[in-house]
């Protein structure tokens, strides 16, 4: 079993979008990253493992569209077995549930609302990858597991819900809807019904950011990303899906950054700018979809 056939099953080139999921959860709960590093640190290890986990179900239940879309993929092309792709992604998804029940039981912690989030981003990563196909839902289960992320880190470091955070969670949850809109559109030819991609605007409604000039250059790169990513989707010839969907995915550091400077923080603003650059290497590397 090769290390870049495990790198590409778990997509590790999107890891940065978590990481600043995970900031942004944070600070629109209401409490400074700068508090607790340690803890953060680890709480963005335990969600890297719910995701890992999760990419590898979804690998192991689409194995069979696989082996007739993309024979590539390492399941399909005889590079592992399902078997252990299933084992693999059970096994992160119960890792990362006990690592954040260890923060959020030990001192200085919040307790089981925490642990409560994880379990349904367990839950809710297993139902989208077992029924994503042909379920025209699936968009809304997709953003519900990030909106879960930001739920996370709120509750595992304030155990509270802000109106900023239930704000961001409408912004992220209706950036994910269009992503996952255009992801299900891979493998055609065209993209059908273009109607929730509208749904990547609302973000640019949180016009707080504004105030501030990190703010102000995280609207005007992500409004940028979006409409740079919308042409390969909408172009006549030449039409590139896939990367379309690499970088949506990638826009997601953009819009943690443009969720993090509307509550006053700079520097974290930065961070995410800095997570969407990574990732975009990253992904140059290691496909992103």
């Amino acid at each position: 079993m090769k290390l870049s056939t495990l790198l590409r099953l778990g997509r590790v080139s999107n890891l940065p979008t978590v990481w600043t999921n995970v900031l942004a959860g944070v600070t629109l709960g209401g409490a400074s990253a700068h508090s607790a590093p340690e803890r953060i640190g680890l709480l963005c290890g335990a969600v890297s493992l719910f995701y890992i986990g999760g990419m590898y179900l979804n690998d192991a239940f689409d194995r069979e569209i696989d082996a007739r879309e993309r024979p590539e993929r390492p399941i399909p092309s005889g590079e592992i077995s399902a078997g252990a792709v299933f084992a693999i992604g059970y096994g992160l998804l119960a890792a990362g549930l006990a690592l954040v029940a260890l923060l959020a039981l030990s001192r200085g912690g919040t307790g089981w609302p925490p642990v409560g989030a994880a379990l349904a981003l367990g839950v809710a990563i297993v139902f989208y990858d077992a029924y994503h196909k042909d379920n025209p839902l699936s968009p809304v289960v997709m953003g519900i597991n990030r909106v879960l992320v930001y739920v996370l880190a709120a509750l595992s470091v304030r155990a509270t819900f802000t109106p900023a955070l239930l704000l961001g969670c409408g912004a992220l949850l209706s950036y994910l809807i269009g992503l996952t809109y255009v992801a299900k559109q891979e493998n055609l030819r065209e993209v059908r019904g273009m109607w929730p991609l509208v749904l990547l605007a609302v973000p640019f409604a949180h016009v707080q950011a504004l105030q501030t000039p990190t703010g102000a250059l995280l609207y005007v790169m992500l409004g940028a990303w979006v409409a740079f990513t919308l042409s390969l989707i909408l172009r006549q010839q030449g039409r590139d899906i896939p990367r379309a969907v690499g970088q949506f995915i990638a826009g997601i550091c953009l819009l943690d950054g443009l969720l993090v400077a509307g509550q006053g923080q700079p520097v974290l603003a930065a961070l995410c700018i800095v997570g969407f650059a990574v990732t975009r290497v990253f992904q140059r590397r290691i496909p992103g979809t």
